[in-house]
C-alpha cells in the first residue's frame, strides 16, 4: 500500500468532513433533527451532557465502521477514512467544545486571528435560537468576514 495515497485519502477524509459537519447541521441539526441540537442553542439545561452530542456518538459509529472494515473485510481505504473521521471529531471537540463552549476551562486564552474569527462566527450563529434563520454553519473553516475586525 503506497503510503502518500493513504495520506491523500486521509486527508481528503478530513476535508470532505467539514463539508459534512455544514450540511448535517444545517439541513438535519436544524431541520428534522431539530430536537436534538435545540438544547444546544437553548441552555435550558443544568446536565453537562446535551442531546446534541448524539450527533459526535453518530460520527464515532460511521468512523468505526470504518476501522472494523479495514480490520475484518481487509478494506485498506477502511483505515484512512476511519482514522480521517476520527481526527476531524477530535478537531471539531477541540474547537467547539472545549476552545468555544469551554466544557473543559483550557484555550481560554487564545486570541490570536483565527480564533477570533471563529469566535465570532459561533456567537452569530448562536444568536439565532431556533432552527430558521441560522448562518455560519461550519465549524473549523468559516467565512472570511468573521475575520476582519
Amino acid at each position: 500500500m503506497d503510503i502518500l495515497l493513504w495520506i491523500l485519502v486521509f486527508l481528503g477524509t478530513f476535508l470532505i468532513m467539514e463539508g459534512m459537519a455544514w450540511f448535517t447541521h444545517k439541513y438535519v441539526m436544524h431541520g428534522f433533527l431539530w430536537k436534538l441540537h435545540a438544547d444546544h442553542h437553548r441552555k435550558d439545561h443544568s446536565s453537562w451532557w446535551e442531546r446534541n452530542d448524539l450527533f459526535f456518538v453518530f460520527y464515532a459509529i460511521v468512523s468505526i465502521s470504518f476501522f472494523l472494515s479495514w480490520k475484518y473485510n481487509d478494506l485498506w481505504i477502511g483505515l484512512p477514512i476511519g482514522a480521517g473521521i476520527l481526527a476531524y471529531g477530535i478537531a471539531y471537540f477541540t474547537v467547539h467544545d472545549i476552545f468555544i463552549h469551554q466544557r473543559f476551562k483550557i484555550f481560554r486564552n487564545a486570541n490570536n486571528r483565527y480564533a477570533k474569527g471563529v469566535r465570532r462566527a459561533h456567537k452569530m450563529h448562536h444568536k439565532h435560537l431556533g432552527k430558521d434563520h441560522g448562518e455560519c454553519f461550519g465549524m473549523l473553516w468559516v467565512p472570511i468576514k468573521y475575520f476582519k475586525k
